[in-house]
C-alpha cells in the first residue's frame, strides 16, 4: 500500500461500529433469553470471529449489510463444539468466550492464529481455575482447553494488571456461579461490559473502595433480549481526527461516535494539545453515550510537553501509535509512560511505533514501558505493518504529512478492525 502526502481532508466518515462493543453485544444476546437486533454491528474480521464460534456453540445469527440478529440460547443453551473454536486475531473473542465457556458442563477449544497464540492468557486461565473450572494452555498461551462447570465457585478477584477482558471474562463467568462474583480494579478500565449487561436486565453492582472500585454480578442473573444499536468506533475515529488536526484546512465530520468516559481520554488529549475538534448533538443511546465529532485542521497552540502516563494511558491504550504520530507534529512533542501492556498486544506496539517512527526520520526515544517523540519533520519511507492493524493504520495517516511516498507492508491487516479503512481515507483526501 502506497501512501502520498495530501493538501486536507474534507467531508463525512461514517465509522464501523464499536469494536468492543459488537463483541459484546454478540456475545450477551446470545446468553440472553429472546432474540437481540444489532444495528452498526461491528465489520471487521475480529467480530466475525465472534459471531462464528457463536454460531459453532449452536447459536443462530443472521447477517443483513451491518445489521445481526441473533437467537438467545440463554445461559445454559449452548452446544458442545464439535471443533475447536477459531477466535482468529482476537484477543477479546478468546478472552471473554473463555468466561462463558468455563460455565458450561461440557469441553472446549479456543484457538487462533500466531500472533494470537503468543498473547497472554494465563491472566483470565487463574481465576477461572479459582472458580471451578479445568483448563490446559501452552505455558499461558493459547490454546486453550476448557472443561467448564456448572455451576462454577462465586470469587471476588484481584485484578494483578488493568484490563477490561480480564474483568468482563470473570463477571461473564460469574452468570453461571453459585453465588456473587466480584471483581476489583485499582484502575478504571472500559465498562461496555457492565453497561450492557444493565441493557439486558442484570444488576450489576458497583462499589467505590479505598484505592478501587468493585463489580458484582449474581449467578442466578437472567439477561432478557434487547435490541442494540452500537455506536461508531472511537479508536478508529481517532486515525482520522489526527490526520485532519495535522493538516491545515481540513474540515471532517464524524457521526455517531461513541463517547464512553473511558474510552474517550482520546478526545481530551488531542483537544488539550491544540486540536479543533468540536462536540455535537451528545445524546445516550443503549446505555453508551455517543455525539457527532467536527475536526477542523491546523493546531491551535503548540501543545503542551505534559506526559501521559497512569489512568489516561490505560484508557487510550489502543490509540498510542496514532497519538506518537500526533506527537511528531507537536512543537512539545509527546512522551507517554505505563504503556507496558502494549508490547503484548497484536505486535510489540512500543517497539514497532518506535521503530517505524525512525525510519521516517523522527526523533524518538523508547522507554520500557513507553515512548517520547519530539517534533520532527517526518520523509516517506517503507513501513513494516507487523501484522498489526492499528500500526499499519498509524503510518498510513504519517504518511499523508511526510514528505515523499510512503509504503506499507501488511497494510490489509487493517482489516482485522477497519476493512474500509483505506477507502474511506482516500475519499476524504483532497
Amino acid at each position: 500500500m502506497k501512501m502520498s502526502p495530501v493538501q486536507r481532508l474534507e467531508g463525512r466518515v461514517d465509522l464501523p461500529g464499536d469494536k468492543s462493543i459488537s463483541h459484546r453485544a454478540a456475545m450477551l444476546s446470545a446468553v440472553a433469553e429472546g432474540t437481540t437486533r444489532i444495528s452498526n454491528f461491528a465489520s471487521n474480521a475480529d467480530c466475525a470471529s465472534t459471531l462464528a464460534c457463536l454460531e459453532a456453540l449452536g447459536v443462530r445469527v443472521d447477517r443483513e449489510g451491518s445489521t445481526v440478529t441473533v437467537h438467545g440460547v440463554g445461559a445454559d443453551g449452548f452446544r458442545p463444539p464439535t471443533a475447536p473454536l477459531d477466535c482468529g486475531n482476537s484477543g477479546t473473542t478468546l478472552r471473554l468466550m473463555a468466561g462463558i465457556l468455563a460455565g458450561q458442563d461440557f469441553e472446549s477449544a479456543l484457538i487462533g492464529d500466531e500472533s494470537l497464540s503468543s498473547r497472554p492468557m494465563e491472566r483470565v486461565v487463574a481465576p477461572l481455575e479459582k472458580m471451578g473450572a479445568g483448563i490446559s494452555s501452552m505455558d499461558g498461551h493459547a490454546p486453550l482447553v476448557i472443561r467448564g462447570r456448572n455451576p462454577l465457585n462465586a470469587i471476588e478477584y484481584i485484578m494483578p494488571v488493568a484490563s477490561a477482558q480480564v474483568k468482563s471474562c470473570v463477571l461473564l463467568a460469574g452468570l453461571n456461579s453459585d453465588g456473587e462474583t466480584s471483581v476489583i480494579e485499582s484502575v478504571p478500565t472500559r465498562d461496555h461490559t457492565e453497561r450492557m449487561l444493565r441493557w439486558f436486565g442484570v444488576d450489576v453492582r458497583e462499589e467505590h473502595l479505598n484505592g478501587g472500585h468493585r463489580i458484582s454480578v449474581s449467578g442466578d442473573s437472567v439477561l432478557h433480549a434487547r435490541d442494540i444499536v452500537v455506536p461508531s468506533d472511537i479508536s478508529s475515529a481517532a486515525f482520522f481526527l489526527v490526520a485532519a488536526a495535522c493538516l491545515e484546512g481540513s474540515h471532517l465530520t464524524l457521526p455517531n461516535v461513541g463517547l464512553n468516559s473511558t474510552r474517550s481520554a482520546v478526545i481530551d488529549v488531542l483537544r488539550g494539545r491544540g486540536a479543533d475538534i468540536e462536540i455535537l448533538h451528545a445524546r445516550t443511546e443503549c446505555n453508551e453515550p455517543s455525539a457527532d465529532l467536527l475536526v477542523k485542521g491546523g493546531l491551535s497552540r503548540t501543545g503542551s510537553s505534559e506526559v501521559l502516563r497512569g489512568g489516561v494511558v490505560a484508557n487510550l491504550i489502543d490509540e498510542v501509535p496514532i497519538l506518537a504520530v500526533f506527537g511528531t507534529q507537536l512543537e512539545g512533542g509527546l512522551e507517554i509512560r505505563d504503556a507496558g501492556e502494549l508490547r503484548v498486544k497484536e505486535s510489540d506496539r512500543i517497539a514497532c511505533t518506535v521503530s517505524n517512527l525512525k525510519a521516517m526520520g523522527a526523533d524518538v526515544e523508547e522507554f520500557e514501558d513507553g515512548l517520547r517523540v519530539n517534533r520532527s519533520h517526518l520523509r516517506g519511507a517503507t513501513i513494516d505493518s507487523f501484522g498489526d492493524h492499528r500500526i499499519a493504520m498509524a503510518f498510513a495517516v504519517a504518511g499523508l504529512f511526510a514528505e515523499g511516498e510512503t509504503g506499507i507492508i501488511g497494510a490489509d491487516c487493517a482489516a482485522v478492525s477497519f476493512p474500509e479503512f483505506f477507502e474511506v481515507l482516500r475519499r476524504v483526501s483532497v
